[in-house]
């Protein structure tokens, strides 16, 4: 896993509610990429370090951060850090997106027309609140990248935004 330098940039809004004076917020935004080449064709990542360190570096307080797979074979999601359970969710993939050489992508000449199924099932994105500088999980929730078409390069974006 390799990861990018990030770049910043900010955005005023000026905010109304209901009968109060209006007030401004400066809202930031701070990106950067991490790089994925797995030597599995499906692994299971944890990468919430990775965006904990983004997060530091943003230097944000209150906002969100968004962690994003930038590939259509790859997946972000959020729940716990336990091997059994990561077991337990691979093998329900494969039952639900096997492997089959009868899918109509396969005429294309690709082979991964599970990996794309398996990829929808566990969505491609999360937003994870931020508040007073940290990432406002619940009990045992971690972020994890999931390759299902993996031993190429691929990347993820992570995205905080906020002040």
């Amino acid at each position: 896993m390799r990861s990018s330098g990030g770049s910043s940039s900010m955005m005023r809004i000026l905010f109304a509610v209901s009968d109060m004076a209006p007030y401004d917020i400066a809202m930031r935004f701070y990106t950067e990429y991490l790089t994925f080449k797995t030597t599995q064709l499906r692994e299971y990542i944890n990468i919430t370090p990775q965006v904990e360190e983004v997060l530091r570096k943003s230097q944000m307080q209150e906002g969100m951060i968004l962690v994003s797979a930038m590939h259509i074979t790859a997946g972000v999601w959020v729940n716990d850090a336990e091997d059994g359970l990561i077991a337990d969710i691979d093998e329900w993939l494969d039952k639900l997106a096997p492997f089959r050489r009868e899918y109509r992508h396969h005429r294309t000449g690709e082979t991964n027309g599970d990996a794309h199924l398996k990829s929808l099932l566990v969505h491609h994105e999360v937003i994870v609140p931020v508040t007073k500088g940290k990432l406002d999980f619940g009990p045992w929730q971690q972020v994890y990248y999931a390759e299902f078409d993996g031993r190429r390069s691929k990347r993820v974006i992570i995205k905080a935004m906020g002040e």
